[in-house]
């Protein structure tokens, strides 16, 4: 297509310079001068080139422009744009009709600039403004109103529980990206949390505190959507039920590390999160006749036994290793043990 329109180019080119080079007739230098073949000659090739270089950007390149950037639209943008460019020129055509009586050159003039400057300012407008026009359309009944499409609204809903903020690691699990969703604290989660704050006791204080400064951090964090709700249920009541009916009027889910919260949310069908039980699912598996290398660091609660610690917290309970106390070793595991509070993992010293 290009290489056609190059063509045409140059045979229009040729043409215009051969209509031009005529003009002057007998006087023209290209008929009465000597070398006037020469000249004639130099001057269409000047214009075939022209011709042949200028015509795809005057054509093709603006052309291509349009449909590319017609492409970009949306379906909204285009039918708002072809209606604004349709009312504008029917506003130019009204506009013109009396224009088109003054003298000329104006007669002719000025109903076509009305017309481009309305239609193209119209076609503008009307992009522009798009939703504004579609919600006042919708309003007037004229179109169904749409569902609105709201990223922030698609994602599910969790109800955060006071000992989930206290624990801390919620942070840490939101930061991964394992945990996407809103967070939902009410007011009397936050009132139970400065309860604790101000408690004479240090040691609540200081949880209290964390999970104050926690819950501040997941506020300012960019991966947390954390929204506080007034929502309440003081007839349902301690706090443990007050979230359980929270959970169910906002069809949410239940973020906690609460045992007995976690089993009353299970039994009314309520989906519970549970940080305890995430960190025992990521532990790494072990099977006996593993090997590994611990250092003791306690006695057991029985005769002989050593208690070491994983990096994750998992306690080894080495039979026979109360000898080797702050000492390392290398151990075979014998059986694991799940339990309510998490893995206990049972090894003996390996025998070189």
């Amino acid at each position: 297509m290009t290489r056609l329109i190059r063509v045409s180019g140059a045979v229009l080119g040729a043409i215009i310079g051969l209509g031009l080079a005529a003009l002057g007739g007998g006087d023209s230098p290209f008929f009465g001068a000597p070398n006037g073949g020469f000249l004639l000659t130099v001057w269409l090739v000047a214009w075939l080139v022209v011709g042949f270089s200028i015509l795809p950007y005057v054509t093709v390149e603006p052309a291509l422009w349009i449909i590319r950037k017609v492409q970009e639209l949306s379906t909204g943008e285009f039918v708002t744009a072809v209606a604004g460019l349709l009312v504008g020129l029917l506003m130019g055509l009204l506009l013109g009709l009396p224009l088109s009586y003054f003298p000329d050159p104006y007669g002719f003039l000025l109903p076509l600039g009305v017309s481009a400057v309305l239609g193209l300012g119209m076609l503008g407008l009307t992009v522009a403004k798009r939703q504004d026009l579609i919600e006042a359309i919708e309003a007037l009944g004229v179109l169904p109103r749409r569902e609105v499409d709201d990223p922030e609204a698609k994602r599910p809903l969790v109800v955060v529980d006071t000992s989930a903020i206290i624990d801390g690691r919620i942070a840490d699990v939101i930061a991964s990206g394992f945990l996407y969703g809103r967070l939902l604290v009410p007011r009397f989660v936050l009132a139970e949390l400065q309860h604790i704050a101000d408690q004479s006791d240090p040691n609540r204080r200081a949880r209290g505190r964390r999970g104050l400064e926690i819950l501040t951090a997941l506020q300012k964090s960019d991966q947390a959507a954390v929204e506080i709700t007034d929502e309440d249920f003081p007839d349902a009541g301690p706090v443990d039920a007050r979230l359980v009916a929270l959970a169910r009027a906002r069809s949410a889910a239940i973020l906690t590390n609460d045992f007995n919260l976690n089993r009353v949310a299970d039994l009314q069908g309520i989906r519970v999160l549970n940080v305890n039980h995430l960190a025992n699912a990521v532990k790494p598996a072990f099977l006996p006749g593993e090997e590994m290398r611990v250092k003791v660091i306690q006695e057991g609660k029985e005769q002989g036994q050593g208690v070491a610690f994983l990096d994750d917290g998992t306690m080894i309970v080495v039979e026979g290793g109360g000898r080797y106390l702050d000492r390392e070793l290398q151990v075979t595991v014998t059986r694991v043990l799940q339990t309510v509070a998490g893995r206990m993992v049972f090894a003996q010293p390996r025998l070189d």
